[in-house]
């Protein structure tokens, strides 16, 4: 494909309208074409802000022939089953976070897009942010010397009793909301090869879901990753990795904003260092990759490989943490 890839939004969520879509509109790589929504009339106010017709239903949207590409902003426990429909339809999907609630639909979803030649993309915009580069590039150098230890945290203050997250029918609860994202981070810095050694969630009666959690992950050689989320507490967004020769931290890291400039902050020895990364909107920059994964998955075959088996990696571990977990109900 060597013209920009036309898009279908599947889901008129509130990040699509605040982030994702408007950072859409500065990608060069991407215009939008269609938008379709549970509510027509939202469908049709979102396609008059960020451009596209609005489609009469998701299913009407995946047969347009002016849609290449799907942006699925939907409930997490409608991921997977729409991101299969899009990729049997044809289309090359881009998919918030998480794809998949249990290793099993994971792999069903990347043999599917693999027989079809398809981008199937999980919507983890830190992965693509300035900070994750310049921190990659640290470990790269041997500054920490091997990793023995990641730290991680995210956690947000209580929402509002009527938030999604809060809905067990459509994938509530902060192990699939925001501990994905700690989870993800150790990956990328221990390698798939690591297991679930220990869990606990705090479930709540009234709600049906987890409200917060702790794992502890242990690698092939010995490291650790002590990973925490929830989503009752005051707000983090954080992690350390500890090697031989020294350690690194980031605050803020998730979601990061546009306009914020992250430090790295490098310890080796007695010396301490803050490393300025240049602001970012890491929106833009997952829309980047994934224009330049449907156009020419040549391009970016190494980075691509690497996301797509950790997102299987990662949906593997959902199991292990809900199989090994000490649920205390509260």
């Amino acid at each position: 494909m060597t013209t920009a890839p036309r898009l279908g939004l599947l889901g008129c969520s509130d990040i699509a309208a605040r982030r994702t879509l408007p950072a859409l509109l500065r990608t060069p790589g991407l215009r939008l074409t269609a938008v379709a929504a549970r509510d027509p009339g939202r469908a049709a106010d979102y396609a008059a802000r960020f451009g596209g017709v609005a489609a009469a239903s998701y299913e009407e949207l995946l047969t347009r022939p002016d849609v290449d590409a799907v942006y699925l902003s939907l409930p997490t426990l409608l991921h997977a089953r729409w991101a299969e429909r899009a990729l049997t339809a044809g289309k090359h999907v881009l998919v918030e976070k998480p794809l998949a609630a249990n290793g099993a639909d994971a792999r069903r979803l990347f043999a599917l897009a693999g027989e079809r030649g398809l981008v199937l993309l999980e919507n983890f915009m830190f992965l693509h942010h300035g900070t994750h580069r310049r921190v990659t590039a640290l470990l790269d150098s041997g500054a920490l010397g091997p990793v023995r230890a990641v730290s991680a945290a995210f956690t947000i203050p209580p929402r509002p009793d009527d938030d999604l997250r809060y809905d067990p029918l459509l994938g509530g609860g902060a192990l699939l909301d925001n501990g994905v994202y700690p989870l993800r981070a150790a990956l990328r810095f221990l390698g798939g090869d690591v297991t679930v050694a220990g869990a606990s969630l705090r479930h709540s009666r009234r709600f049906g879901v987890d409200l917060s959690g702790a794992v502890l992950l242990t690698g092939a050689d010995g490291a650790t990753a002590h990973l925490r989320f929830g989503m009752e507490h005051h707000y983090r967004s954080w992690y350390e990795i500890q090697g031989t020769l020294g350690t690194l931290s980031v605050e803020h890291v998730y979601t990061t904003a546009a306009d914020h400039r992250p430090v790295i902050r490098l310890a080796t020895g007695r010396d301490v260092e803050e490393i300025a990364v240049p602001a970012e909107d890491h929106f833009e920059a997952v829309l980047r990759f994934f224009a330049t994964a449907v156009r020419d998955r040549g391009a970016v075959a190494p980075r691509l490989r690497l996301l797509d088996q950790e997102s299987l990696r990662q949906a593997a571990l959902l199991d292990e943490t809900r199989a090994r977990a000490v649920r205390v109900e509260v």
